[in-house]
């Protein structure tokens, strides 16, 4: 399709409700851009859809021309998935509206939101709902991947949480998808992506939850072995209300972190404590603390649940170079500690980091085959991020989280949470729904069978079986 093609549009989609951008329109560089700059793709098309009639559109132009169809809500995808070469783009940000029913406990939000946007919503009458824990990325790609973050282990994953969702399918028909309507999309699309429709809008469940107690400490990286062998054994016998993350990385560069200790390579462990006050948080937090040599740092604090949300809005904004891997994980045995130690200890550049994230508690609540995520029973969720500003740096932050993620990959549980994986082939998608794969693919053939909806995580419909008649 050539540069013309936005003109194209232009002629059929008449009175489009929203924007049609092109290769020769002045807003095409920014629009076109996503969050990780590795990503480099020019469509012949971005439509900025303000509603679902528009979605609609969108879909039925770009099987009309027989082009592929990215999906774009937040454009975090560090594959770039959100994104397309020479196809059309439905860029969903237009869809803003949130509606907080603070008695009923639920948000209603339109598919172009970022988290921030709802948290600082819900946050006005003391609830939330989980969400990650960088608040610029978009609601559609956590809230039909999983949902890891601050608050899984006290409410569970984000696609736990999740009412309704309104789609448009690939017919261009709309539908909700609920516990009591169109139940097998409710049960894919918890988990299954972007492969079964275009959400325009979600319904969340909310929680009472307000001001957290949430900050890191810091150890020395030389201690790392130490660190996150205490951390193994104290986070699975924590309470619900504390959550907390490992992580090797660095200090950020910037204030209120001691400029002393800012850059300094570090093991440490991010919390998140929904239980009440500062001597609470404490309480909980010293097993771990008192097991390990006084930290560098230790800056937990009382904040509005939108800060904590927030806080690594800064360390990693939009336009950096990204290249990430990712893993489940049942078990953290010796070798794989020291293995760890390794690869921390050579993390290449400031913003790169591994995270290991807890799965239990709330989110041990649903089984297997509850949804389509199939780890319920595994207890980490590593991701190894290589991360810089420098595109000289691109191959050097690649090779590093590639060598780490494989170097721990046996140790693994198999698979891996879908939105912290790069475009890495059909048998990893599989391996990463497991027992619940073949059921999305049926799911798959009948909602999209010619599957329009490709540019994602593919979940491929299965073929429908071939009868053959006897002479």
């Amino acid at each position: 399709m050539s540069s013309t093609s936005a003109q194209d549009a232009r002629r059929e989609l008449t009175d489009f409700t929203g924007e049609l951008i092109g290769p020769d329109d002045a807003a095409y560089p920014e629009v076109r851009a996503v969050y990780n700059a590795m990503i480099d793709k020019r469509p012949a098309l971005i439509a900025r859809c303000a509603d679902a009639d528009a979605v609609a559109r969108v879909i039925a132009f770009a099987r009309s021309h027989d082009l592929p169809l990215a999906i774009r809500g937040g454009g975090h995808h560090g594959a770039g998935l959100g994104t397309t070469d020479g196809g059309v783009v439905a860029d969903l940000s237009p869809l803003k509206d949130i509606h907080v029913d603070p008695e009923a406990r639920t948000v209603r939000v339109g598919g172009g939101c970022v988290w921030g946007e709802v948290d600082r919503a819900t946050n006005a009458y003391g609830l939330a709902t989980p969400s990650g824990i960088i608040s610029t990325t978009g609601v559609g790609g956590i809230a039909t991947g999983g949902g890891l973050g601050h608050l899984t282990r006290k409410c569970g994953l984000t696609i736990d949480n999740l009412l309704e969702a309104d789609l448009v399918l690939a017919d261009g028909s709309r539908v909700r998808a609920s516990a009591d309507e169109n139940t097998d999309l409710f049960w894919a699309v918890r988990g299954g992506g972007g492969n079964f429709g275009v959400v325009t809008s979600f319904l969340f469940r909310l929680h009472e939850i307000s001001t957290v107690v949430a900050g890191p400490t810091f150890w020395p990286v030389e201690i790392s072995a130490e660190v996150l062998t205490a951390y193994r054994e104290f986070l699975p016998n924590a309470p619900r209300e504390l959550n907390a993350f490992f992580l090797h990385g660095s200090v950020p560069p910037a204030p209120p972190f001691p400029e002393e200790l800012q850059l300094r390579k570090t093991a440490g462990v991010v919390w998140c404590y929904t239980g009440g006050d500062t001597e609470a948080a404490a309480r909980e937090m010293a097993p771990l603390l008192d097991a390990l040599p006084a930290p560098l740092l230790h800056a937990p604090g009382p904040m509005q649940h939108p800060d904590m949300q927030g806080m690594f809005d800064g360390l990693y904004p939009p336009g950096d170079q990204w290249y990430w891997r990712a893993d489940f994980v049942n078990d953290i045995p010796d070798e794989a500690v020291e293995l760890h130690a390794k690869f921390g200890a050579e993390v290449p550049t400031p913003q790169s980091t591994m995270h290991l994230y807890p799965i239990d508690g709330a989110a041990h609540d649903v089984g297997n085959d509850g949804t389509p995520w199939a780890y319920r029973d595994a207890r980490w969720a590593s991701v190894f991020a290589g991360v810089d500003r420098d595109p000289a740096n691109a191959s050097l932050i690649k090779r590093w989280a590639i060598d780490y993620q494989e170097a721990l990959h046996p140790y693994s549980a198999g698979g891996a949470y879908v939105n912290m994986m790069m475009d890495e082939g059909q048998e990893r998608v599989r391996a990463s729904y497991r027992g619940n794969y073949d059921r999305l693919a049926r799911i798959k053939a009948d909602r999209d069978p010619d599957n329009v909806f490709r540019l994602n995580q593919n979940i491929q419909p299965t073929p429908k079986p071939r009868y053959e008649t006897r002479p």
